[in-house]
């Protein structure tokens, strides 16, 4: 027993505001942008596009704004897991919590896979499964240091793809207006993809369904809940966070579509190449598709190093408030819940094993999780903030001691959560998509099922209490 005490150690705060800004990037700029990116222009058209960019940034920054006022009000690595619990139920929270932690386990293997499959363009004749084992071991590594080192890490690589992502705005804008000659003499574009074919080439419902693919493609801006539970001085580097990564994601986004429409006819575009490596190329960009393949490693080492924290945090979490097994919430001396952080690699790694043995069963099925376990989350914490002020009210605090609170309410929240669901429900229209929603719904529900015939018996189970400043001194416990 003793030992467990002294294991059991609470997580560090040792990261600051620009590691949860990059944390927060490394999440969301990923192979969906660099290569997805082609995909929404080809179905939308140059404006649908860009429309539809603008309409999933939005739809993030109404999330992250709930977000915000619950992390500083409660910074704790569960996030939505833990909001979740406390505001809306506990079997509500024990589903989203699995749901999500699997989903991130599942996508690091897929990364791995991704990343491994790409070395073979520098090294055809070696086997994926070497180069997978390479940077599991890497991202492990930097993972089990210290949060820090993670913090440091995701700096390093989120850097190179904002870096790549600025410098692929100047050069391909400059392309775009003239500034610089393209390859074979081809004029300057400007503005003529945009109307070549009309404003909705495809029509509205290609628009809408181009929205969710885009939608996905912001999800992992909501690791700076996760992260906050680690963070220094969170009331003041959360809001900060937030805001810089919700302006600076949609910036570059719409910027980097806005060049990506301009430069190439929507009937060129698709997701057999990436846009960036054809507008780099047309430019005369020397060696750029293999720029572009060290960019998208990058990406996917990114997305890797991040959804390997995020899973093992939320892995931590559950723990801690006996939904796992105690020993996934023992921290060691560097503040790591190396415990859980092992059983998510392992679980990763079983993933990527099934991805050869059972591709086209266990794989797809765990394919389709992946993509449903943030967009849950994401209406989990609109949900979570409304229940969450009608908590602290009724206990007398008073809105103005909030230390970061959410304008407009309660229009903004509600606003969040329709939005999240129209995106969730609009899975069933779209025949590839479908899948995740069938797989999600069914482990969804069996997870609330497993709650209250199993854990839900376990006596021994009790919440982490948290504290929230109400007035005058007086606290709110929750």
């Amino acid at each position: 027993m003793k030992t467990i005490e002294n294991q059991s150690n609470e997580l560090k705060r040792s990261m600051k505001a620009r590691h949860l800004f990059m944390i927060s990037i490394g999440g969301c700029i990923g192979t969906g942008f660099f290569i997805g990116s082609g995909y929404t222009i080809h179905e939308a058209g140059a404006f649908g596009a860009i429309l539809s960019y603008i309409v999933g940034g939005f739809i993030m920054y109404l999330t992250m704004l709930c977000l915000g006022e619950l992390s500083v009000a409660m910074p704790v690595s569960g996030s939505f897991q833990t909001y979740a619990t406390k505001f809306i139920g506990p079997g509500t929270g024990f589903a989203i919590g699995w749901l999500y932690w699997l989903g991130w386990a599942v996508t690091v293997a897929l990364e791995f896979l991704a990343a491994g499959q790409l070395m073979q363009r520098w090294f055809p004749e070696s086997p994926v499964w070497m180069w997978c084992a390479i940077f599991a071991f890497l991202i492990f590594s930097l993972n089990a240091l210290s949060a820090k080192a993670f913090g440091e890490s995701e700096f390093v690589f989120s850097s190179i793809k904002v870096l790549a992502i600025i410098l692929f705005i100047i050069v391909g804008g400059a392309a775009m207006f003239g500034m610089i000659d393209m390859k074979g003499g081809q004029e300057a574009p400007f503005f003529s993809n945009f109307f070549a074919e009309g404003l909705f080439p495809n029509g509205i419902s290609a628009l809408l369904i181009t929205m969710i693919t885009v939608n996905f493609s912001f999800q992992g801006t909501e690791l700076i809940g996760i992260a906050a539970g680690e963070s220094e001085n969170p009331e003041k580097v959360i809001p900060k966070s937030i805001k810089q990564t919700v302006w600076r994601t949609l910036f570059f986004f719409v910027l980097s579509v806005t060049v990506l429409s301009a430069m190439i006819p929507r009937e060129k575009a698709s997701i057999s190449e990436s846009p960036f490596v054809v507008v780099l190329d047309s430019i005369g960009v020397p060696y750029a598709a293999d720029i572009m393949n060290f960019i998208i490693l990058i990406a996917l080492l990114s997305v890797a190093n991040s959804g390997l924290y995020a899973a093992t945090r939320m892995l931590y979490s559950l723990s801690k408030e006996g939904m796992a097994s105690p020993k996934l919430g023992l921290v060691n001396k560097r503040g790591i819940p190396l415990n859980a952080l092992l059983i998510t690699l392992a679980i990763a790694g079983l993933s990527l094993l099934s991805s050869v043995v059972a591709a086209k069963t266990v794989f797809v099925f765990l394919l389709s999780l992946a993509g449903l376990g943030a967009q849950i989350g994401w209406i989990a914490i609109s949900a979570s903030l409304l229940a969450f002020r009608k908590s602290y009210t009724r206990q007398g605090g008073k809105i103005e001691n909030l230390k970061f609170k959410v304008p407009l309410y309660p229009f903004i929240p509600i606003l969040a959560l329709l939005t999240n669901c129209i995106v969730m429900i609009s899975l069933a229209f779209v025949p590839e998509q479908r899948m995740a929603l069938y797989c999600g719904g069914t482990f969804f529900l069996g997870c609330y099922a497993v709650y209250h015939f199993r854990v839900k018996k376990n006596k021994t189970i009790e919440t982490p209490k948290q504290e929230v400043e109400l007035n005058a001194g007086k606290k709110m416990v929750i």
